[in-house]
């Protein structure tokens, strides 16, 4: 996917953005993604399984998610758990959202709306 066609799909809807940066990390099932989603966010995003799996489903139509052919050990796992992990193309859309909110953050923080960051940090 070109760099013109990313930018195409911006802005996401930030429950897309999280479970892409969710994802980022790795292959996860749907419960240990609503908790990962909630522990990126300190648990200021609680996520919805019925909302999750649509918005999954989505994605995968999209090219962005794709959902695991591998399956843990049955003894060690719920063999029902579907995994998703994010492709190549979600993880260029999700890095091309996250510079397009960068560049937001920094016109907040231009405009005073946020503290100026710490240049020594």
């Amino acid at each position: 996917m070109p760099e013109a066609e990313t930018d195409q799909g911006l802005p996401l809807r930030p429950r897309d953005y999280l479970i892409l940066v969710a994802l980022s990390g790795g292959e996860l099932h749907g419960y240990a993604l609503i908790r990962e989603i909630e522990g990126l966010t300190g648990a200021g995003v609680r996520m919805d399984p019925a909302n999750l799996y649509r918005a999954l489903r989505r994605l995968v139509d999209q090219g962005l998610v794709a959902e695991s052919e591998s399956r843990r050990a049955p003894d060690a796992d719920d063999e029902r758990r579907r995994y998703y992990a994010v492709t190549e193309a979600g993880r260029r859309v999700a890095s091309a959202e996250a510079r397009r909110l960068e560049r937001l953050t920094a016109v907040a923080r231009q405009r005073r709306l946020l503290p100026r960051r710490n240049p020594g940090r």
